[in-house]
């Protein structure tokens, strides 16, 4: 990210971070340390939609396009939608209740 984030909106972002690593993580590769920026490429656009209206099937539709056009992968989406319920979560306890 190019600009300065505050405080509240850091702390998401590398929640969002943290989450994208260890529970998104559509090819397996967070057991390997030295893979650990892998999804930090994605991390600005999918903080973009939680800190807009944070809505999980906008998030989980996001991660499809990742993981479909970008990884080749089919994917599942129950898990993506598990993780953006993950997202939103965070967004809410961190930066208050989404408009909406």
């Amino acid at each position: 990210m190019g600009k300065r984030l505050p405080p509240d909106q850091l702390a998401l972002y590398k929640r969002i971070d943290v989450i994208l690593w260890e529970d998104w993580d559509p090819i397996g590769v967070n057991v390997i340390e030295d893979a650990r920026d892998e999804y930090q490429s994605y991390l600005p656009g999918i903080f973009a939609l939680a800190l807009d209206r944070c809505d999980v099937d906008e998030i989980a539709d996001r991660l499809q396009l990742i993981e479909r056009q970008t990884m080749g992968l089919p994917g599942d989406r129950d898990h993506r939608v598990w993780v953006g319920g993950k997202i939103r979560e965070e967004r809410i306890e961190i930066l208050g209740p989404v408009r909406p």
